[in-house]
């Protein structure tokens, strides 16, 4: 490669957690960014393909290449879909809500990009784990996201106690994220396993309308609110 060439960028592109207008929780580099390209990489390309309609891409979308980047994409198509950038093309990795990279298949791209001297230029939107942990009034000196907990009962309740000691010899906050229709499954058994002085935070539909962020030790959560297939952060801090 000719030290003149010039290799693409790969842009880290935010979009919003529901249904909410671009423009509303966007910067305007962020969607001005959206409007110039033509190729991005995706999670989920359909809903890529109304995101970009809410930026108001002039664009026709037959013109627009977006490949699909999932958890079942093999590793051997991560330096395909990087293959335009090298060639001088750039690019935008758009994550299904939120911020690529970020609890998203995206990172694997990200980190194959900077092996190959990829400049890499995250723009700013809405991370769903950092406005849950700056509306629960916890920890944001030490906090730690672990994705997922376990599915099983028994095995979820053993992870929240490890948690909770360790929350209480860090003072770290913790965070963690449900499948929609287990939100409220995870909150009994979160108020059952945690113990009483714990401060434990519910942010669910964040940047919407029906947003709610309410933070409470465990021995007074007494009104819970309706979860069931709304998006939710769960976050707690030992007392």
């Amino acid at each position: 490669m000719s030290p003149d060439h010039r290799l693409g960028a790969l842009y880290l592109i935010p979009t919003p957690l529901g249904d909410t207008p671009a423009a509303a929780v966007l910067s305007s580099e962020a969607i001005g960014t959206v409007r110039m390209l033509d190729y991005f990489v995706a999670e989920n390309p359909k809903t890529t393909r109304a995101f970009l309609k809410k930026t108001g891409s002039a664009r026709p979308m037959q013109s627009i290449l977006i490949e699909r980047l999932d958890h079942n994409t093999p590793a051997a198509a991560l330096e395909e879909m990087l293959a335009p950038l090298l060639a001088g093309r750039d690019a935008g990795l758009v994550s299904e809500a939120g911020c690529p990279g970020v609890a998203d298949p995206g990172g694997s791209l990200v980190r194959l990009a900077h092996q190959r001297e990829i400049k890499i230029v995250p723009l700013s939107g809405p991370s769903s784990i950092m406005l849950a942990l700056m509306g629960s009034g916890l920890n944001g000196q030490q906090f730690a996201f672990h994705g997922y907990l376990p599915v099983e009962e028994k095995a979820l309740c053993k992870a929240l106690l490890a948690l909770e000691q360790e929350s209480q010899r860090k003072s770290q906050t913790q965070i963690f994220i449900e499948t929609p229709y287990r939100n409220e499954r995870t909150l009994k058994l979160s108020l059952r396993t945690l113990h009483n002085p714990t401060w434990l935070c519910i942010a669910a539909d964040l940047t919407l309308p029906t947003e709610e962020i309410h933070t409470r030790r465990v021995r007074d959560w007494n009104n819970k609110p309706l979860l069931k297939d709304r998006p939710c952060v769960f976050l707690f801090l030992a007392g």
